[in-house]
């Protein structure tokens, strides 16, 4: 290769990295375009194409980029690391194992891949594991916002929220700017007076048109101000965050009433009995709802039974439905993966449920799986795993609409940021559980989140009977376990069962008379 085509291509890498890390993808791919036209050989062309493919949501184009740079060089560690985390998103637990191992063979000392192999480790619900290579990654790079978040949120996770608000302040010194280091810091204790706040509301003046910045900001400044009692701004803040978060979503409101119309037309005892031999293991329990609900409290008392392992929120059955149907959207529900999903054998998805979580669910007898949108999936769940516990928390609507609306989620629940879209979503959501009430009577268990709180022990006693389990007195200890939890309930689960939160609605009525209304036309609340 002549000098002048090698300083070409070392000049548009360059060009291309920088690209990429401003955001403009289009000129990252160009650059991708144009050094593997002068070298198609050239691992870090291959390896720029995974990190542009990623960023634009191209799993297909990642994919295939990063299997080429492994092919080029075998001990390529970060590409090994960018394929694990794509084969775990997408369900192939053991693929994934095998390019874990791989990329741990390589140079694993670079800081890049000893973080990625925690996200890795964390999607399996490995948090002691991940823990390990974000502490690696963030010793080599003290200084950089992005591992000691992540480290911080693993603290979060273990409990260990002294030591994960330390790293926060930290980044906070570092970047004042960390959106998401404020709102995490928001989120770890409770505020005793407004000296955060005002930190927060300066570098909100400072943030430009951002909404999804905005969002981080607005939420953390709402949760430290019901913190300290003062309502009304409180509501303030959540309802700029949630206006900031409802403009970086696409939430299809028509094509979700398809969809729950679909079900009730579609699954019903009759579809059941086509094929009614699905995998006879009674291992899973599966907890569902709606987020924000208690699910991850009910997860907490389960599993503190000794025959119980929390598995978290597996996404596997889901993946099981699209690997089997060969579905290929990549909206998470919609009326055409329902469709693919009723010709699917309900003994083969059952078996690959199983065999793609086995790596999460632990050694114990029976496993929690606590996604709370498993709701959907209720019919298919009986129909693969007849043997199989599901519990469905239930909670007061208004409670419960309101406790999502004043959260931030990652990419679920895009109903939640607009008060009234939020009101009947439930209403369709209580509907559809009463469809499947109705058509698969005693299938399933209903627990409410505020007899529970009320009355820990008659409620789990209820629970752990229904669950065919043994009592054990360690059930009512909660509190006390020391395993990780990853939901946005992580820090309060920590503490014993209180009633604080029932009627938080009422210190909102007057803001949340949108949402009361919708819920009193369908019914749900009385006027």
């Amino acid at each position: 290769m002549k000098n002048a085509e090698a300083a070409q291509i070392r000049k548009l890498l360059r060009q291309g990295f920088r690209s990429l890390s401003q955001g403009r993808i289009k000129e990252a791919g160009e650059c991708c375009r144009r050094v593997l036209e002068l070298q198609p050989d050239l691992v870090q062309g291959h390896f720029l194409v995974g990190l542009v493919a990623l960023e634009a949501r191209d799993r297909e184009t990642a994919f295939k980029a990063f299997a080429s740079v492994t092919k080029l060089q075998k001990d390529h560690s970060a590409a090994w690391a960018h394929l694990a985390k794509l084969f775990m998103t997408d369900g192939q637990v053991n693929r994934a194992d095998a390019a874990l191992s791989a990329a741990i063979k390589g140079d694993s000392s670079d800081p890049i891949v000893q973080d990625l192999l925690g996200s890795v480790y964390s999607l399996m619900g490995e948090y002691g594991l991940a823990n390990e290579w974000f502490e690696k990654a963030a010793a080599n790079s003290p200084n950089h916002p992005p591992y000691l978040l992540n480290l911080a949120n693993n603290l979060v996770y273990h409990g260990r929220t002294d030591e994960a608000e330390t790293i926060l302040r930290n980044i906070i010194e570092i970047q004042p700017n960390s959106a998401q280091a404020h709102w995490s810091l928001a989120g770890v204790r409770k505020a005793l007076n407004d000296s955060h706040i005002l930190q927060m509301r300066e570098q909100l003046s400072k943030t430009g048109s951002n909404p999804r910045v905005q969002a981080f900001y607005y939420y953390g400044i709402g949760k430290e101000l019901e913190d300290l009692q003062d309502w009304e701004e409180a509501f303030t803040a959540f309802e700029l965050g949630a206006n900031a978060r409802r403009q970086t979503v696409e939430y299809d409101e028509s094509a979700e009433v398809g969809m729950f119309n679909f079900l009730e037309d579609n699954f019903d005892a009759a579809w059941n009995n086509q094929e009614a031999h699905g995998h006879d293991s009674a291992a899973p329990i599966f907890i569902l709802g709606q987020p924000r609900t208690g699910t991850t409290l009910v997860d907490r008392i389960i599993s503190s039974h000794s025959q119980v392992h929390s598995a978290g929120e597996l996404q596997q059955f889901g993946l099981a439905l699209r690997r089997l149907s060969n579905h290929r959207d990549p909206r998470r529900f919609s009326v055409e993966f329902f469709e693919a999903a009723m010709g699917v054998d309900g003994k083969q998805v059952g078996t690959l449920y199983l065999e793609s979580s086995k790596r999460m669910r632990g050694n114990t007898p029976r496993f929690v799986d606590k996604l709370p949108q498993n709701y959907l999936l209720i019919p298919l769940i009986i129909k693969a795993l007849p043997n199989a516990k599901i519990v469905h928390l239930t909670r007061d609507p208004m409670d419960a609409c309101f406790s999502s609306y004043k959260q931030l989620f990652a990419d679920a629940y895009l109903h939640s940021y607009d008060l009234q879209e939020m009101a009947r979503h439930h209403c369709r959501y209580l509907h559809l559980m009463q469809v499947w009430r109705d058509r698969f009577p005693g299938r399933f268990f209903d627990i409410s989140y505020e007899d529970t709180v009320r009355d820990l022990e008659n409620a789990t006693r209820r629970l752990i009977d229904y669950l065919e389990l043994p009592w054990e007195d360690a059930c009512l200890r909660f509190h006390e376990q020391a395993e990780a939890v990853s939901t946005a309930s992580a820090v309060q689960v920590r503490e014993p069962a209180h009633t604080r939160s029932i009627g938080r609605w009422r210190r909102y009525q007057h803001q949340l008379s949108p949402m009361q209304e919708v819920l009193e036309q369908h019914g749900v609340i009385p006027h």
